[in-house]
């Protein structure tokens, strides 16, 4: 299975997301926030980066431009529950695989990271 860096500001939808992912089979590690992310994927061996679009001190934005540079193999699904959010990834194509739309259930974040591996 995949290993998934999640990086999401608010604690109970990181945990939630993890303990989902993790079911499926995957491992996951977990970061609070786009800097702390960027650190983790410096240790390397990530099949996916899952990250918010919108959190303090780095957001998803800059952090996924960074780690498709530094990671150009990386797998990137973004998410957000900002329509506003969702348009600025837009510059992001070629480098993400989507953009999921929270509030998702747990079928959909599954089915969104299961697309994103296969991709």
């Amino acid at each position: 299975m995949a290993r998934i860096l999640i990086t999401e500001d608010e604690d109970s939808l990181r945990i939630f997301v993890a303990r989902a992912l993790r079911l499926d089979g995957h491992e996951t590690v977990e970061a609070a926030d786009g800097a702390q992310g960027l650190d983790t994927l410096s240790e390397g061996g990530f099949d996916l980066l899952l990250s918010d679009i919108r959190m303090p001190v780095m957001d998803g934005i800059e952090l996924a431009h960074r780690a498709a540079k530094a990671h150009p193999h990386l797998k990137i699904l973004l998410m957000t529950g900002y329509a506003e959010q969702r348009e600025r990834a837009d510059d992001l194509a070629g480098k993400i695989v989507d953009v999921v739309a929270k509030p998702f259930s747990l079928p959909d974040i599954r089915t969104a990271v299961a697309r994103a591996l296969a991709a």
